[in-house]
């Protein structure tokens, strides 16, 4: 059957948005009205003739509404083939009659789950006539149409159907049932359950927008979001304006979000990322201090960077940022005199997250490898008791300095080495083969932004070295003295730690073990 007339519709949703304005439409075109509890109402209260589930199967709705769709008149509707001879017989036979369209939205199960209801009422929230009835139609395409997203009720307005119309429907439903139990299945794993690897991943994703192309201009790409995100994270960012955001543009605001909100309760605090590693991290005063001395650890980088920020962006840090070109700014929020000031730079994507997520949350990452994937608990692992292993013990600035470089350490790509003093990084090494390369190159960076701003000595003089897993040499320890780092911390672990703390209290170096590991690859 190629189009077909919509004689009977079967509504049934928990959204009861432009469902009236639906019924009337189809019942202008004649269409006879069939529906349960909530939806009937609403339609009687529009001034529509409904008719009710249980005078079509005849029996009641029961046992508080869970059972009222579940009968052979209504799935025998469903799902007769409408040519073939037998199934028409036993369609006359037990008084069943076709319906030629569905709408359904499901009960609010990820919304339940959100606003941190009760077990008994997120499973009471778990639609089981719904799912049941999409299917069926679903599957009966040929002759049924399944509407699940009331984006699609001005096509089934007009009274009839195409078997091209039913095509999407049907996929776009069973889409939905997908989504719907990948979302129940993931509750009871994850919260329910408490399984971190559960026998079978369900993963209830959604088409948050497709980009533009992947890392390269050849790859295509999309952004998926989780039915459950905690907010603050890109999953439910605004963005307020600029150019589509790219693949690499999200990978690199995430990393950027992610080290951020580390400081997400503390002083102001910028963060500059390139290609998901950070290129300077500072804190401030003022937001357009700590933007200022964030920039100043790597000027060279930070073009067509991406930048993320702790508080509200004001007019002050705008101005600052829009000196150079900036490919993405993150924020909380953003006055109006900072969002006045963004308007003038037209290709500047300003995106708002709202308040920033806590970087202790728990969560699993998942990582695609070829024909596999990989999961593993987020790295929300923070700084706890830490250990004195050299004869100098560390001052509190140093302290405090080794505390900061940990921090962007643990999101800056393995090796990662970090220098750090006075709230700001004073050179970055990130994903070098070695941890001696990596200590050179940060070095060598705080080397050249001296030289840039006019500085007498690179900030390596006195700042602290973080390392993101243990020195398994004492060399790249030494190259840290070499820059001028007078305080060292790492997780410690390797079997030459005596060498290295050795080789520090030679060189007069306080240093502390985290008995924690960062890598990120």
């Amino acid at each position: 059957m190629t189009s077909i007339t919509i004689k009977r519709a079967l509504l049934s949703v928990s959204d009861k948005t432009g469902l009236a304005d639906l019924g009337r439409a189809l019942a202008d075109k004649g269409v006879e009205l069939v529906s349960t509890g909530g939806t009937a109402k609403a339609l009687r209260d529009a001034g529509l003739v409904v008719m009710d589930v249980s005078d079509l199967t005849g029996f009641p709705e029961m046992m508080d509404g869970r059972v009222k769709t579940l009968h052979p008149t209504v799935h025998g509707g469903l799902l007769a083939v409408r040519d073939n001879a037998e199934h028409v017989a036993a369609m006359e036979a037990h008084g069943i009659g076709a319906i030629d369209l569905v709408v359904v939205n499901l009960y609010p199960f990820a919304a339940t789950v959100a606003r941190g209801a009760s077990r008994d009422e997120i499973i009471e929230n778990i639609d089981i006539g719904g799912p049941s009835m999409v299917r069926s139609a679903a599957k009966n395409h040929a002759s049924v149409a399944i509407v699940t997203d009331p984006a699609d009720y001005a096509i089934v307005a007009s009274g009839e159907t195409t078997l091209d119309q039913r095509r999407t429907f049907a996929a776009k439903a069973y889409a939905a049932t997908a989504e719907y139990d990948a979302m129940i299945a993931s509750w009871f794993a994850f919260a329910d359950q408490g399984q971190m690897f559960p026998p079978a991943l369900s993963v209830p994703l959604k088409l948050g927008q497709s980009l533009r192309y992947g890392e390269n201009p050849h790859q295509s790409a999309a952004l998926y979001l989780p039915a459950f995100a905690p907010g603050g994270s890109l999953a439910d960012h605004r963005q307020v304006q600029g150019k589509e955001l790219s693949y690499n543009n999200l990978n690199d605001a995430d990393a950027a979000l992610e080290l951020v909100s580390e400081f997400r309760d503390g002083p102001p605090t910028v963060v500059i990322v390139k290609h998901a590693n950070p290129c300077g991290v500072a804190t401030g005063e003022t937001l357009v201090d700590a933007y200022r001395a964030a920039f100043a650890c790597d000027t060279v980088s930070a073009f067509g960077g991406i930048i993320a920020v702790n508080r509200p962006l004001d007019g002050p840090t705008a101005e600052a940022i829009s000196e150079i070109f900036t490919e993405v700014v993150a924020a909380p929020d953003a006055d109006d005199a900072a969002l006045a000031v963004f308007a003038k730079k037209k290709n500047l994507r300003l995106i708002l997250t709202g308040p920033l997520p806590d970087p202790a949350r728990g969560g699993m990452m998942l990582k695609t490898i070829t024909d596999g994937a990989l999961l593993q608990s987020r790295d929300n692992g923070q700084l706890g008791e830490l250990k004195t292993v050299t004869k100098r013990a560390p001052t509190a600035q140093e302290l405090a300095d080794a505390c900061f470089a940990w921090i962007v350490a643990k999101h800056t790509k393995s090796n990662a080495i970090v220098y750090a003093r006075g709230g700001s990084t004073a050179g970055v090494g990130a994903g070098q083969m070695n941890r001696l390369e990596s200590a050179r190159i940060a070095a060598w960076k705080a080397k050249d932004a001296a030289e840039k701003a006019g500085w007498a000595e690179p900030r390596t003089i006195g700042s602290a070295i973080a390392s993101d897993a243990f020195f398994p040499f004492a060399d790249g320890l030494l190259a840290a003295v070499e820059a001028g780092a007078t305080c060292v911390i790492q997780p410690g672990g390797s079997i030459r730690d005596d060498e290295v703390i050795a080789a520090a209290d030679e060189a007069g170096l306080a240093m502390v073990f985290t008995g924690m590991r960062h890598f990120r690859h």
